[in-house]
């Protein structure tokens, strides 16, 4: 909701986040849909003009669902115009495209496994892996701005639950903490990304209700359980 309005900087900064997050998931769908990189790169462009444009964002509105959904199926919308089409956009197209450093797509689709992944299943699995990404970062500038960015580096091993009290020992030892001190920072840090995690979500869904099942999907996702 933020995104339409382009001319702030609220709204600039939130379309700015969902190029971030949505950009490999989308880029994804579009090639397990048998569409070659340099179309797809073309087609990604073309849509994400769209959206700085408001053609789609405008459509928008609160009671609308989930986002994620939303999205995927104004992507499938923009394709099956696309098609009708005699020729796909040229890359940039002469409209305004986000200036954003990101990994190359292409590079990235060409590590996916070559499994039976459906393009809706792949763009779920790749949403989840990115969002919960971007989550884990989250969590690292805070411990990074508290000047705690190494202990962070060695506590975020945790965060899957799993752990020993071995491990524990020796990263008390070398931070000069009690084992004590180290579960109850493990424990403060997993509570925090649960937290964050939740923040992220509940900008994507339309009620407060829907929260928990898009993390559980989510989760699933990840696991490639959905």
């Amino acid at each position: 909701m933020a995104a339409v309005d382009r001319g702030s900087s609220q709204g600039r900064d939130a379309l700015g986040r969902l190029y971030l997050i949505y950009r490999y998931p989308l880029y994804a769908f579009i090639r397990r849909g048998g569409h070659s990189a340099d179309d797809a790169e073309d087609l990604l462009q073309g849509f994400f003009a769209k959206i700085v444009e408001g053609h789609y964002l405008a459509t928008l509105r609160r009671e609308g669902g989930k986002f994620r959904s939303f999205l995927l199926t104004a992507l499938k919308y923009f394709l099956a115009n696309e098609r009708e089409r005699a020729r796909t956009l040229k890359r940039g197209g002469g409209r305004e495209l986000l200036s954003l450093d990101l990994v190359d797509a292409e590079g990235r689709y060409q590590l996916e496994p070559a499994d039976p992944l459906t393009p809706e299943s792949l763009f779920d699995q790749r949403w989840a892996t990115t969002l919960l990404a971007h989550v884990f970062q989250r969590l690292r500038e805070e411990y990074k701005a508290g000047q705690k960015a190494d202990l962070f580096d060695e506590l975020s091993q945790f965060l899957d639950g799993k752990a020993h009290g071995t491990e524990y020992a020796a990263i008390a030892r070398r931070h000069r903490l009690s084992e004590n001190v180290v579960k109850v920072a493990v424990h403060r840090m997993r509570k925090r990304y649960g937290e964050i995690l939740r923040d992220e979500v509940v900008r994507t869904v339309s009620r407060p209700e829907e929260v928990s099942e898009e993390i559980r999907h989510l989760i699933a996702a990840a696991c490639g359980r959905a």
